[in-house]
């Protein structure tokens, strides 16, 4: 069960100034091309020089949060992503993208929580709405577990967390994907009795970014 990340390029596109200048030549599009080509350390260097000169660049913020998700630097990633909710508070791909994080960190609260926010800011945000449907069933799944370790005779709580193991077993979904100004988002922790550029994708939800979803 993966949660999907948002999609980076989008986002980036979204947020880009509307200049001929910046279309001609964005350091941001050689570092989401590198990222997308797996060159993370190089694509990290492009992003954090970009930044060095505009630190509140939420497209540069993105990314690097994307990257960050991708080196498996989960919390650097939960730091960029929380700050840049925090400084656009608009944006539903940044929460997106923690909740993806906190999912693989078996976070389930905090990773509700960030989606309702993401919910919240853009109730018309398909694929938060998705990892939150991920993210009950997670829980549900849990919560039927323990009930059966109190009492193994609970026929209904065992039907019903078969139920939830045969759904996500059958689903065959892309990776997760991460939100993010969208380079791509990278794909989202796994959620399951195992999951981000400014922000950019699906699996038991989706995040916002590189691949597409997280299970």
């Amino acid at each position: 069960m993966t949660l999907a990340r948002a999609a980076v390029f989008a986002l980036l596109v979204a947020l880009a100034p509307v200049s001929p200048v910046w279309a001609q030549a964005d350091p941001l599009q050689e570092a989401n091309q590198l990222f997308r080509q797996g060159q993370l350390d190089r694509a990290l260097e492009r992003v954090n020089s970009f930044l060095s000169s505009r630190p509140k660049d939420a497209r540069g913020r993105f990314l690097k949060g994307l990257i960050l998700t991708e080196q498996n630097k989960p919390d650097d990633a939960i730091k960029v992503f929380t700050e840049l909710a925090q400084d656009y508070p608009e944006l539903p791909e940044p929460y997106n993208n923690l909740a993806v994080l906190y999912a693989s960190q078996g976070a389930y609260d905090k990773a509700r929580n960030a989606l309702e926010m993401a919910i919240r800011t853009h109730p018309s945000y398909a694929t938060a709405h998705e990892n939150l449907g991920d993210i009950y069933a997670k829980m549900a799944s849990q919560a039927y577990d323990k009930a059966l370790q109190l009492d193994r005779s609970n026929q209904a709580a065992q039907s019903k967390l078969n139920l939830i193991k045969e759904l996500f077993s059958q689903e065959a979904r892309p990776p997760a994907k991460v939100s993010a100004t969208k380079p791509e988002a990278a794909p989202a922790p796994q959620v399951t009795p195992s999951a981000p550029a400014a922000p950019a994708t699906r699996p038991p939800a989706r995040a916002t970014g590189r691949r597409s979803r997280a299970g």
